[in-house]
């Protein structure tokens, strides 16, 4: 156990961290070094990623399958660098007092204090990350993301108490006007958080976390709603879907930026990208084109857009990293993003399975069709059909009624008797199904 000393961290399956409610990241080092204090049954943390956020200090390692937290609320005090002739020819190191518990852990109001070394292997700029770290500090927003919610009366503040009470004597819930009251109110509430949002730039920044947490609690509403009624009518389930599918869109809470990430943006935004395309993969069939994931990845983003060169450099990283996404470039030069898991031998079996039919060996199949088999857009279905065909396992007719494709029958005409049909294969399938058409 190297790093019992600090809690653990929940990691991505691309290596990125889960961040709590309300936290957002706000700095990020590579190659940091983490040295305990004068405790020697204390392991230190070597060579990994340092990231700020506005609740705690994380450090994950190299290989991104692990990771510790230093929570800010146990931070008593953090020391500036030193700057002296020695120091210029030596890492940079800032010195962070955090409360502890008797055996050495850190924790919050901890009764004793333990100095960690945050040390800086490489080209960072140490002035920075300690004006940055004051900031955080200062502000003291986890503080404000552990207090209760304005509004929620079931929270047990005696704030949000004392509310409750004056609006139960002032305006009782009685009946189905009390609960339909209740309900115009809570509209009401965020019709104006809505306004108050919307009023300028810098307060739709401000209010989009807001935002993206009062969209997850309606799309949590709706989803209790439809689990709780009986046999809702499919104009009322799809009016629900197409909500929730909206509410699924809206935002990234702290998303990857050049100010935060400085040198490592492109490998953050990588494993943030990763991340975020499995919800559309699993959608779209394993497979969407790079550039419907560029409209959907900048509108999660808010105000926080990347640029399309971006988000190709941060898809071509992907090799370096173990995540479950790829980005491939067909013949044509159509560039997807697939998953892992979507393997082209099956994609092509299925494909041959529906060549195969009698009516696709009298009329053979168009983009649509694969499309409706393979669950992916026919613009993609085409590409898969022309990569079928270069492997051999499909035959191109071109017309005015477009592209239509049959199964390969050439592979089984015999050079030296080309007349001689055998009683079983594709071409005698190919054969009845034309009897069978008249």
């Amino acid at each position: 156990m190297a790093a019992n000393w600090l809690p653990p961290v929940a990691l991505t399956a691309s290596g990125r961290p889960i961040f709590l409610p309300g936290e957002v990241e706000r700095y990020l080092l590579p190659a940091v070094d983490l040295e305990p204090g004068e405790n020697s049954a204390l392991l230190p943390l070597r060579s990994g990623l340092l990231v700020l956020t506005s609740h705690r200090l994380l450090w994950i390692d190299q290989s991104s399958t692990s990771g510790f937290a230093i929570p800010l609320a146990a931070v008593i005090n953090a020391f500036h660098p030193k700057k002296s002739i020695r120091n210029m020819f030596a890492s940079p190191r800032i010195c962070i007092q955090v409360s502890s518990s008797p055996d050495g852990r850190v924790a919050e109001n901890g009764t004793r204090s333990e100095v960690i070394t945050v040390v800086m292997r490489g080209k960072n700029d140490p002035d920075a990350f300690y004006g940055r770290l004051m900031e955080v500090l200062r502000s003291r927003q986890w503080e404000a993301s552990a207090a209760p919610e304005r509004g929620d009366f079931g929270s047990g503040s005696p704030e949000s108490a004392t509310v409750a009470t004056t609006e139960r004597v002032r305006m009782p819930v009685v009946g189905v006007s009390g609960i339909l009251r209740k309900e115009q109110e809570l509209w009401e509430s965020t019709d104006k958080s809505l306004q108050e949002a919307f009023q300028d730039l810098n307060a739709l920044m401000s209010k989009a976390k807001e935002m993206v947490q009062l969209a997850e609690k309606m799309r949590l509403k709706l989803l209790s709603g439809s689990s709780a009624q009986g046999n809702p009518n499919d104009e009322e389930m799809g009016s629900k879907q197409e909500i929730q599918d909206w509410l699924l869109s809206v935002g990234i809470a702290s998303p990857v930026t050049k100010e935060s990430a400085g040198a490592l943006y492109h490998q953050q935004l990588a494993r943030e990208l990763a991340d975020f395309v499995k919800m559309p993969l699993e959608k779209a069939g394993g497979m969407i084109a790079l550039v419907d994931v560029y409209c959907l990845y900048n509108r999660a983003r808010g105000t926080a857009l990347i640029s399309p060169e971006d988000l190709l450099q941060a898809c071509t990283l992907w090799k370096k990293f173990d995540v479950p996404v790829m980005l491939r470039k067909f013949d044509s030069g159509v560039m997807v993003i697939q998953s892992k898991a979507q393997r082209d031998e099956e994609v092509f079996a299925r494909i041959a399975s529906l060549a195969q039919n009698p009516d696709a060996l009298r009329t053979g199949i168009s983009p649509s069709d694969a499309a409706l088999t393979l669950g992916i857009a026919p613009a993609l279905a085409k590409e898969q059909l022309l990569a079928a065909e270069t492997k051999g396992l499909l035959c191109r007719d071109v017309s005015l009624d477009g592209f239509r494709f049959y199964i390969n029958l050439f592979t089984e005409i015999d050079p030296s008797d080309i007349y001689l049909i055998k009683n079983n294969g594709q071409v005698h399938l190919w054969l009845s199904s034309l009897s069978m058409s008249g």
